[in-house]
């Protein structure tokens, strides 16, 4: 099975089993990560934040012009900053390794 890190706004790595098909949101949730994810995935906050590794951030589609409009509105934003929901886990993501920022922002109407 594929895995993947997080690492916590401690510092602390988590390696975690990543099922194929599931969004680093749904890995998060699966395995107890602090990452809130209002909307439930629907690209309707920037809740699930994550920022991707350097090294990885290339191997990731690129993000909607409605993700990069929700990424606006995501505290601590960064360059390879991207919504947890929109990522989702493949055979070539086997080890991707990301932050969770410092907080959230929750600009859900």
């Amino acid at each position: 099975m594929p895995k993947m890190t997080f690492i916590e706004r401690d510092g602390t790595r988590r390696e975690v089993d990543a099922p194929l098909g599931l969004s680093v949101l749904e890995i998060a949730h699966k395995h107890g990560v602090d990452i809130e994810g209002a909307c439930e995935g629907s690209l309707a906050c920037s809740t699930c934040h994550v920022i991707v590794d350097g090294a990885w951030f290339g191997r990731l589609s690129s993000p909607t012009e409605d993700e990069e409009d929700m990424l606006d509105l995501a505290f601590d934003l960064q360059e390879t900053s991207r919504l947890g929901c929109q990522i989702i886990m493949t055979e070539a993501l086997d080890g991707l390794v990301v932050t969770l920022p410092a907080g959230t922002r929750n600009a859900q109407g």
